[in-house]
């Protein structure tokens, strides 16, 4: 189990993960594009285990780093100072917010195989992508619950994928082993797998924008188990990459 996690970026996600960390007794290193003084009210928040950082500080500090950055961003991560490092890739590419990507949108790679070619000496692992911040800070739940969800994760590298399932333990969750980098479009979206099964339908009679964000942060979220995992990834078959998923499930 990883001791520090370093995060580059601290959005949703990246917020998410570190809540998770803190509260299971790690120690996490947060940074972001605006530097470390952007983040001191989620440091506040978070404690004596929380402190702000540089992307560089962060990725140096880290047991395992974790990379909450939008992919049209992927680039800035910092590849040297990355270098030998497990990373949690979670990336998703969404053509509205990332503009067109021609490898990915011909299949030619998935995103966290392009997430790699940009940290090639690192050893990348995605995870962290098929549920929506908010049910991956609310689901989480100890060891052995009946009501214990799971993850996907994917990547190239069996010790790296091993470090992650250890991690994913700690903070509330199992973990379903996909497969390569190559076949992590199975959780990406419009994919069986992606988002809906943890969150649900939306009601009928949200007829605001105000309405359906009170909903979407209010509701608990439904818990997936492994095998409901492995049965969904299994039943996924290519679709366009990206898609109208709306920026509520980022």
């Amino acid at each position: 189990m990883p001791e520090t996690l370093g995060l580059i970026g601290s959005g949703h996600i990246g917020a998410a993960v570190a809540r998770l960390a803190v509260a299971a007794g790690l120690d996490v290193v947060l940074s972001n594009s605006r530097g470390p003084g952007t983040l001191a009210d989620l440091v506040a928040e978070l404690g004596p285990r929380a402190t702000a950082a540089t992307p560089d500080e962060a990725a140096r500090a880290g047991d395992l780093v974790v990379a909450a950055v939008p992919l049209r961003n992927h680039e800035q991560l910092p590849a040297q100072a990355l270098a030998g490092r497990t990373v949690i890739d979670t990336t998703v590419y969404y053509p509205y917010r990332d503009g067109r990507i021609e490898e990915l949108e011909s299949g030619k790679l998935t995103s966290s195989q392009l997430v790699q070619r940009h940290l090639a000496g690192s050893r990348v692992v995605k995870t962290f992508t098929n549920l929506d911040f908010r049910r991956l800070f609310t689901l989480a739940r100890p060891a052995g619950a009946a009501d214990r969800s799971a993850l996907a994760v994917a990547g190239d590298d069996s010790e790296a994928k091993a470090r992650v399932t250890g991690l994913l333990d700690t903070i509330g969750y199992d973990a379903v082993d996909l497969g390569n980098l190559a076949d992590s479009w199975r959780i990406g979206p419009n994919t069986p797998i992606h988002v809906h099964p943890y969150l649900g339908d939306w009601p009928e009679g949200l007829n605001t924008a105000e309405e359906r964000g009170r909903w979407f942060f209010q509701a608990p979220g439904i818990p997936v188990s492994a095998a409901r995992v492995r049965e969904l990834i299994a039943s996924a078959v290519p679709v366009p990459a990206g898609g109208p998923t709306p920026p509520s499930a980022l």
